[in-house]
């Protein structure tokens, strides 16, 4: 598997994938990885600096697909059954008595995500130290399980736990026993943690693109890999049909269009894995093709856009394109398509790289009002070479964000963040994480700062400074799972005397 062919060789044309690539930078999408499959073969496979195809990505929740395979093969063990009540294997972690309907929620009805309610939030709550006995304390029961498709985040984390229960091994230690470990892949993916030590089973697995593409196609092939049976076919065809419609509106979404076990039906009769921030992984067997993608779509404004967009162009320029047969080698094409991806760089922040207010607030230092960022004071500080500095001061001191202006500059997020193996817990090695910081003027006296993390965690936060007379007035927006918190609201600021 993996093996790399050109364009032509999969039956589309180099210039059909450069197109493509072309066009999910033109709508504006902060793009990490891109990997297209025929078979068992690699076409087009990129990445934009610093990614390349040994970096560990987050898949955020592309990893309740990791639990709705797990729980297939505590089946075919005989471990459990798919129309037990799911709170019956958890007895030392329900206090009082559960609402009948609950109670009767079963494993099959929460991997479908057709479970009782809403849930309330996790991250915040510090009473959620144990995320399943926290689910059946705090369960929102607003009706029967079985009656409608609601997304269940949540009820994931709890199948995560029982996957632990039964199988006595963290969850991607059972994976990599029973499929990744046969297969050679995930052998540098880990996963975080939740408060409780339980793996962080809905959103936390980090991993390559190949490690996607790898479990994309062991499904595909209903379970065999080079030849050897890894998993119960009747089990992977069945988690992978239109079991239950989520259609929640009436208008097409891409990934509306009908779900399995944890698994999501695509356009044109495919499945697909979907994590948040257009983390995807899409099959679309009647192609033998495979897409995987990483990116930091988050922020984009209206339902499901960062995945339209992405979707769109795929199968307009890739899957409306493809042909049974190979095409004629292009060389003139291929060298193209190669010049192109041999020069990708993570998007920076679009706009002007000057202004001739810039001299005006160079280093002026401005006082703040009480704001929910709790910043007491800021300034910021322009080079000569198209770099700059944002001087801040919060409740952990003074901070220094260096950046770029037309460019990104890669640092470290001045923020003390989440741990590095506990997820929504406060670092205590005073780690901090990967990011890369750019700026640009999009009036004469506004200036916008984007900050995207890469790291464990992936998220961004974006700042307009509005300059006017002896002022600033600061909106700080983030766009991150359950971090970044502080980096959002209004500041109002004056000049120093």
């Amino acid at each position: 598997m993996f093996k790399m062919i050109t364009p032509e060789e999969a039956g589309i044309s180099s210039r059909a994938v450069t197109k493509f690539l072309r066009k999910l930078e033109e709508r504006g999408e902060y793009m990490h990885g891109v990997l297209l499959m025929r078979g068992e073969n690699v076409f087009s496979e990129c990445y934009w600096a610093p990614y390349n195809r040994d970096s560990i990505h987050r898949m955020y929740s592309q990893s309740k697909s990791f639990v709705g395979i797990a729980i297939g093969l505590l089946e075919e063990e005989g471990k459990l059954n798919l129309d037990d009540p799911l709170a019956d294997y958890f007895p030392e972690r329900l206090h009082g008595q559960l609402h009948p309907w609950l109670a009767s929620q079963t494993i099959r009805q929460t991997l479908l995500m057709e479970t009782t309610g809403r849930n309330p939030s996790w991250f915040l709550d510090e009473t959620a130290v144990d995320r399943t006995e926290f689910y059946f304390r705090t369960k929102e029961v607003t009706h029967p399980a079985g009656t409608f498709w609601q997304y269940d985040s949540p009820g994931s984390q709890v199948l995560s736990s029982l996957v632990e229960k039964l199988s006595g091994k963290p969850l991607l230690d059972y994976l990599k026993e029973k499929l990744f470990n046969h297969m050679g892949s995930f052998q540098t993916a880990k996963m975080l943690k939740t408060r409780n030590d339980d793996t962080f089973g809905d959103s936390a697995m980090i991993c390559t693109l190949r490690d996607m593409a790898s479990v994309g196609r062991l499904l595909m092939q209903g379970g065999v890999y080079n030849g050897k049976r890894l998993m119960n076919e009747g089990y992977i065809r069945e988690a992978t049909s239109n079991l239950i419609d989520n259609d929640e509106n009436g208008y097409f979404e891409n990934f509306h269009v009908g779900y399995g076990y944890h698994i999501w039906q695509a356009p044109r009769g495919g499945f697909a894995f979907v994590g948040m921030g257009a983390q995807m992984t899409i099959c679309l067997p009647q192609y033998d093709f495979l897409f995987a993608c990483t990116a930091d779509a988050q922020g984009h404004v209206g339902s499901s856009s960062e995945i339209t967009l992405i979707l769109t162009a795929l199968y307009d320029f890739i899957v409306d394109e493809l042909q049974e047969n190979p095409l004629p080698p292009d060389g003139e094409a291929y060298g193209e398509y190669l010049e192109y991806t041999g020069n990708l760089q993570l998007k920076h922040l679009p706009g002007r790289v000057a202004s001739s207010f810039a001299d005006a607030v160079n280093g002026v230092t401005y006082l703040c009002d009480k704001n929910h960022a709790g910043i007491t004071e800021f300034s910021l500080h322009f080079g000569e070479d198209q770099t700059g500095e944002f001087h801040y001061t919060n409740a952990q001191g003074k901070k220094v964000l260096p950046f770029g202006l037309g460019k990104n500059v890669f640092g470290k997020f001045p923020q003390l963040g989440y741990s590095q193996e506990h997820a929504a817990v406060p670092t205590t090695d005073g780690s901090m994480y990967d990011c890369a910081a750019s700026a640009a003027w999009r009036e004469e006296r506004k200036l916008m700062l984007k900050v995207q993390i890469i790291d464990d965690y992936i998220g961004n936060f974006v700042a307009i400074f509005c300059f006017w007379e002896g002022g600033c007035t600061v909106r700080m927006e983030k766009s991150a799972e359950a971090f970044l918190t502080e980096y959002r609201g209004i500041i109002n600021a004056v000049a120093k005397p």
